[in-house]
């Protein structure tokens, strides 16, 4: 079977493709990789993709061209669209084209929305599901009248991913240094500062079925220190959990999207949740791909990427029943730059000896 797996410079793309790799045991892989960036790692990885590729970005007006020439040279069956600009585009481009492979792509009007998470918040609201939050440009963010939390709260870029701009606001001077220290950030989303854990819920859905979830909990971050929030969007430690009130939220969630967009059930998503200071789980954000630590997902017995390859496939010894997967207890990752994971008990963790 020929993949093709855009954006292998990042570690999301090349987690998926781990897990094709080590966990496994469906069908044979050719893995095809692209990516714009020619220092991109996974570009020069022969031991996990077979053959790789340079493409333009995907705002390039040659974009389409080259893929569809990949496509067609190397025959490929079918593709994983990972980077969320590159699963925005093919959405789009997928309303009036039919792609000559399988690929599980979520619907442009549902995609589109997903990403701003201002237009999430404002959705979700109404329902209790996100914390309270509001949205302003960064001008108006310099007056303190026109606050609308109390401190602290938490501020991020209403757009992008990975913890762009994200920071607990402890004063107003606090905010306007971390507004001179963002520039480039335009829009920013503030919200009701919650203690809890932080909880990812993988949810995949096809051709209005939700067939698999599963739910992990982000504790500390890789590099956490060049990142004042100690959030650069990328787990060194977490959790393998098994959390039915996550899930109950996160589907919920993503029902309400499907309704108001009216968009069919189809498509890859993980449902960020942090937990209020009584426990309950409310809604941050919605990610249109998988997420970096997919792999950790594989090795704990939940292995989505296969899950998808055999679903989209048309597999037919692949059960539609819905599966919440359930870990064994106690059960954690560690992660860091240029190391595999190492999945381990959490109550097998060193203590210093005294």
């Amino acid at each position: 079977m020929k993949i093709l797996i855009t954006g292998v410079g990042g570690v999301t793309p090349r987690s998926f493709a781990q897990a094709l790799r080590k966990y496994s045991r469906y069908a044979y892989y050719e893995l095809i990789g692209t990516d714009s960036n020619k220092y991109a790692i996974g570009l020069y990885m022969p031991e996990l993709f077979n053959k790789t590729y340079l493409v333009p970005k995907v705002t390039d007006p040659d974009y389409w061209k080259i893929i569809d020439s990949i496509i067609k040279n190397e025959k490929i069956d079918l593709a994983v669209i990972n980077p969320e600009l590159e699963v925005v585009e093919w959405s789009r481009r997928a309303l009036e084209y039919q792609f000559p492979l399988k690929v599980l792509l979520p619907h442009f009007e549902l995609a589109s929305r997903l990403v701003d998470k201002a237009i999430l918040s404002e959705a979700l609201e109404p329902y209790g599901l996100v914390p309270r939050s509001f949205t302003l440009d960064k001008e108006a963010l310099k007056e303190s009248n026109k606050l609308k939390l109390e401190y602290p709260f938490w501020i991020r870029s209403a757009l992008g991913s990975s913890g762009l701009g994200a920071m607990k606001i402890n004063s107003f001077n606090e905010l306007q240094n971390w507004i001179n220290v963002n520039p480039k950030v335009e829009k920013f989303l503030a919200s009701e500062f919650l203690p809890g854990r932080n909880l990812g819920c993988k949810m995949l859905y096809h051709n209005g079925e939700l067939l698999r979830s599963a739910i992990a909990e982000r504790v500390y971050y890789i590099m956490a220190k060049v990142a004042p929030s100690g959030i650069t969007g990328n787990t060194c430690f977490g959790r393998l959990v098994n959390s039915p009130e996550a899930f109950k939220v996160a589907s919920k969630a993503m029902d309400i999207m499907f309704e108001k967009t009216r968009t069919p059930k189809h498509g890859f998503f993980t449902v960020d949740l942090k937990e209020a200071s009584d426990g309950s789980p409310m809604v941050t954000e919605v990610n249109v791909r998988f997420v970096a630590f997919t792999q950790c997902y594989a090795a704990g017995g939940a292995n989505l990427p296969e899950d998808m390859i055999r679903v989209v496939s048309g597999d037919p010894s692949f059960k539609r029943e819905f599966t919440l997967y359930k870990f064994d207890p106690d059960l954690i990752f560690l992660r860091d730059v240029d190391e595999q994971p190492i999945i381990m008990k959490e109550s097998q963790l060193l203590t210093v000896q005294r």
